[in-house]
């Protein structure tokens, strides 16, 4: 066996070496040693913790990491639905977009890496509290519905709403268009007397415009009338730009597409002591019959009489509709505030016209405002004047 000869040091005596000893020797250097430790894993809080109690409302789902950071954080409620967040720059927090909702379940799962670079797993699962009141919404226009191109967005609560609640609440509104449109949500006090949203465009809906409305009130507090259960998405679509002008005077209605005329009919507005409103109305719903009834516009049992291609406009009872019993149509204006027509007059209007259709009436005697609320009356104002409907002035 051949041998190495490796002098060592300064002095003369030779060591002699074994090759498979050299080769050891040279692994062992080579190895490092033993594996470092990786040290604790991260440690990971959620809010609202899983206690066994029942987490309090209003407040959003919160992830935290100590000792390093969250590179995955999964929430999903008790419907299985995704519950979207926004995990921090650093990773050391995830927050969700909303609020947790009344009497639901989440589970949060979560991944994290240490300082060190340990990963570790958790799971972690709670419920909310029930609330005592949930806050229920109507809406209009309706999921899928096509309308004119006067139509606001509208939302109608079914409980209060505090004053002091309202700025949240507007802010979890949003309205999104298939082209540009400027406006801007106002609140209002319903004929009802329930309190009500609105999203009116600056100006008249562009004809053919996609509208989407997103409310993420899922755990908002609304004050006195509750908390809100659930998230809102629908959307509905614009037609044909129509309108319709009344001239009180002539006692005539015109009918405009794209800003055309394209056709006019005579009838009878109100009279001198019941004089028609004024301003530019919002058709708020239409019936092929319908009975006059004039106990429900404050004239007691006066008369009661069938009508054909009925245009509702105001709450409180301005209708574009058939008057087969006046006999005077277009002659003069003697109705308590409608617009009456000839049968066959009103059924060519109330083809033309949409929900959603405006309908201006001029040249009025009547002094008297309609508020907002009273129907879908958001172009009963300049735009100035509804800005400061908003909550976020």
């Amino acid at each position: 066996m051949e041998v190495a000869h490796v002098r060592i040091g300064s002095g003369r005596c030779p060591v002699l070496l074994v090759p498979a000893l050299l080769g050891s020797l040279a692994l062992t250097a080579c190895s490092g040693g033993a594996k470092a430790d990786a040290g604790p894993e991260a440690k990971v809080t959620v809010t609202p913790s899983a206690d066994g109690k029942a987490a309090a409302l209003g407040s959003p789902i919160s992830v935290k990491a100590d000792g390093g950071k969250l590179t995955a954080v999964d929430v999903k409620d008790d419907k299985g639905q995704n519950v979207a967040g926004q995990l921090a720059d650093d990773g050391s927090s995830w927050t969700s977009q909303g609020k947790v909702r009344p009497q639901a379940t989440y589970t949060v799962h979560t991944t994290a890496k240490s300082d060190k670079g340990r990963e570790s797993s958790t799971t972690s699962k709670f419920t909310t509290q029930q609330a005592e009141k949930a806050n229920k919404l109507t809406n209009t226009p309706a999921d899928g519905e096509t309308v004119g191109t006067g139509m606001p967005v509208s939302i109608l609560f079914d409980h209060k709403v505090d004053k002091d609640k309202r700025a949240e609440i507007e802010k979890a509104l949003k309205v999104g268009t298939s082209v540009p449109v400027e406006g801007a949500w106002g609140w209002v006090t319903d004929y009802s007397g329930k309190d009500r949203i609105d999203w009116r465009p600056k100006s008249p809906w562009p004809a053919g415009t996609k509208v989407t409305v997103k409310g993420s009130l899922a755990g908002i507090d609304s004050g006195e009338g509750g908390w809100f259960a659930r998230d809102y998405n629908y959307g509905f679509s614009i037609g044909k730009d129509r309108k319709a002008v009344i001239d009180v005077p002539s006692r005539s209605l015109t009918m405009y597409e794209d800003g055309k005329e394209v056709g006019s009919v005579k009838g009878s507005a109100g009279s001198p002591q019941t004089p028609t409103r004024g301003g530019i109305h919002t058709v708020r719903g239409k019936n092929a019959d319908e009975v006059m009834d004039s106990s429900t516009i404050g004239y007691g049992n006066q008369w009661s009489l069938p009508s054909q291609w009925v245009i509702h406009l105001t709450a409180s009872g301005t209708f574009l509709h058939s008057a087969p019993w006046n006999h005077s149509v277009g002659e003069v204006n003697n109705s308590h505030g409608c617009f009456g027509m000839r049968t066959e007059d009103a059924r060519i209007v109330y083809d033309f016209l949409s929900v959603g259709s405006t309908v201006e009436v001029k040249n009025t005697t009547n002094p008297d405002k309609t508020e907002v609320g009273n129907g879908l009356e958001v172009w009963q104002e300049t735009w100035d004047q509804w800005q400061k409907r908003s909550a976020l002035k």
